[in-house]
């Protein structure tokens, strides 16, 4: 079993593939910088229009120690379980193509990560090649086994993740023992309906915790959301908060959030 003490700064590197030896903390000065003021617009009394909510960038902890222990946690959960990490959906010989995901196959449709959504998502992608995460620590629970905590405070509608691992479709399976599937694509011939099985690759998502849909206090823990959408044509999972989640508070999710068909009753 890996210790978390035994993995080193160097294998850390490596073993999330952060491509910069130096972490960035603190944006440059340029970058924040007043915007100049922009003329205002004339209003428009008659006609109102709602604002949509954009997708918030998360934001990292300062203390780069900090930063080093939330991999740590993350890096020694995934040695324990033999799995590798990765950031991407992994279409591996054997299972589902990659060109089996493509979200006009989906029942009613897929909604589109608008332009600016999908910017953050790039935005986080790119803080996780600097070796820049979310503050986020994996705690292993002697009754809820892996668990995420925030290590810090995280805002309402931030992008803590995207749902990661291998493809396949949900036919193979229907029998199988890993307790992090994820609904991916829900087609009108079941048998090309795909599904996320973290249980070779994967990352901190696979260790978010569900609650139990047979307990109504349980919906009260909940503060992240899984969304679905169709990114360059195919279908993505996102995790995002769904109200400001405090530093220490766990992480959970509705695991049957699409389709009312995982066993929650034993979940606590």
């Amino acid at each position: 079993m890996c210790s978390v003490k035994s993995l080193s700064q160097r294998k850390i590197m490596h073993f999330f593939r952060i491509e910069k030896h130096i972490y960035v903390t603190e944006q440059p000065e340029e970058l924040i910088q007043e915007e100049p003021i922009k003329p205002k617009k004339r209003s428009r009394p008659l006609t109102m229009k709602k604002r949509r909510r954009r997708l918030l960038p998360f934001v990292p902890s300062k203390d780069s120690r900090q930063r080093s222990a939330q991999l740590r946690s993350l890096a020694s959960a995934l040695t324990n379980l033999n799995i590798k990490y990765t950031n991407d959906l992994t279409y591996v010989p054997g299972m589902a193509p990659r060109s089996a995901n493509q979200a006009m196959f989906e029942i009613g449709g897929v909604q589109v990560l608008p332009k600016e959504d999908f910017e953050t998502l790039e935005q986080c992608r790119a803080m996780h090649k600097l070796g820049e995460y979310p503050p986020l620590v994996v705690v292993e629970d002697q009754f809820e086994g892996y668990t995420v905590e925030a290590d810090g405070p995280i805002k309402d509608f931030t992008l803590i993740a995207e749902y990661t691992g291998d493809v396949d479709y949900l036919k193979n399976r229907e029998n199988d023992d890993c307790d992090s599937i994820m609904t991916l694509l829900l087609c009108e011939d079941s048998s090309k309906s795909l599904v996320i099985c973290p249980d070779k690759y994967g990352n901190i998502s696979r260790f978010i915790s569900g609650i139990n849909n047979h307990n109504r206090f349980s919906k009260k823990k909940l503060n992240c959301k899984c969304v679905r959408y169709s990114i360059n044509g195919e279908v993505r999972v996102l995790i995002v908060a769904t109200r400001d989640i405090a530093k220490g508070e766990r992480l959970y999710y509705d695991y049957n959030g699409y389709e009312y068909q995982y066993p929650t009753h034993h979940f606590l």
